[in-house]
């Protein structure tokens, strides 16, 4: 997939997920677009939600756990076959939680769409 088009797709799947918007995330990607998310009890993935509807219900979870989630200072990296996304993300969880972490997305396209997020977060732990 042509650079541009990437960048153009994940500026717009960003901005959805910046507002909260899950049919503009829906937007673009695949049918049987496949999430990956950084933990869960799917070993060695985590929690992997496949599917329009699946993704639909996760982000829906993922609003009722978060008060306010925002992802910046992104960069994006081409490989031949992926593109790696890093980000922080700061915000609060609805339990008052203070989020501040770093992560990484690994993309992979088909027909113009995300097929595959795979994604990995920091894992902040202060007592250590």
């Amino acid at each position: 997939m042509d650079q541009d088009k990437v960048m153009s797709l994940l500026r717009r799947f960003g901005k959805a997920f910046n507002k909260g918007d899950i049919e503009g995330i829906l937007e673009c990607v695949t049918k049987d677009f496949q999430w990956r998310l950084a933990e869960g009890p799917n070993a060695p993935d985590g929690k992997v939600v496949s599917g329009k509807d699946e993704v639909r219900a996760a982000l829906k979870e993922r609003d009722i756990a978060t008060k306010e989630i925002r992802f910046s200072e992104t960069s994006i990296h081409f490989t031949e076959e992926n593109v790696f996304g890093c980000f922080r993300a700061t915000g609060e969880m609805s339990d008052g939680t203070v989020v501040d972490q770093r992560g990484i997305d690994i993309y992979t396209f088909r027909d113009g769409k995300i097929a595959v997020k795979d994604s990995y977060w920091k894992r902040i732990d202060k007592k250590l």
